[in-house]
């Protein structure tokens, strides 16, 4: 093998651990900080959680749970210190202000609106992010609180 094959596999290997290393790696309870369990047990009272994983994000590590609440989704990031960052939950669209359903449905375009969540941070709404599907392929796309569109996805 000469030195431009090496030098291309070494490329690929730094690629796919640059990619992987962004990904989110699921973990068990056991391996949470002390702090994220005492803010995993407030949170999940009554809830069924059903995974972990730590991520990377910004150079800083995050924790996530995720949890089915009353029959919907709630994903909640925090910090190692067991500070939230973010919570996602499921919202059911005829929940939505009339503002908010029309500017999810302008950015889906002629898409179908599958699943909405609403983002907070700092114990506020801060986004309505949904899953929308257009012919097969699935995206998301985001709104703020009162429905407009951001200037930076949340």
């Amino acid at each position: 093998m000469n030195h431009k094959h090496l030098a291309a596999l070494a490329l690929v290997g730094l690629f796919l651990a640059a990619t992987t290393s962004a990904q989110e790696k699921k973990i068990k309870r056991s391996d949470l900080p002390p702090a994220v369990e005492k803010t995993v047990a407030a949170q999940s009272a009554g809830a069924t959680i059903k995974g972990f994983s730590t991520e990377k994000e910004n150079g800083q590590t995050l924790f996530e749970m995720e949890l089915t609440v009353n029959g919907h989704s709630k994903d909640i990031s925090m910090t190692a210190d067991g500070a939230i960052v973010e919570i996602e939950e499921q919202v059911a669209l005829d929940s939505l202000s009339a503002e908010v359903k029309a500017g999810l449905q302008a950015k889906a375009g002629n898409g179908k609106i599958l699943k909405v969540e609403t983002l907070t941070k700092k114990n506020k709404i801060v986004a309505y992010e949904a899953q929308v599907e257009t012919n097969g392929k699935k995206s998301e796309v985001q709104v703020g609180p009162d429905g407009k569109p951001l200037d930076h996805e949340e």
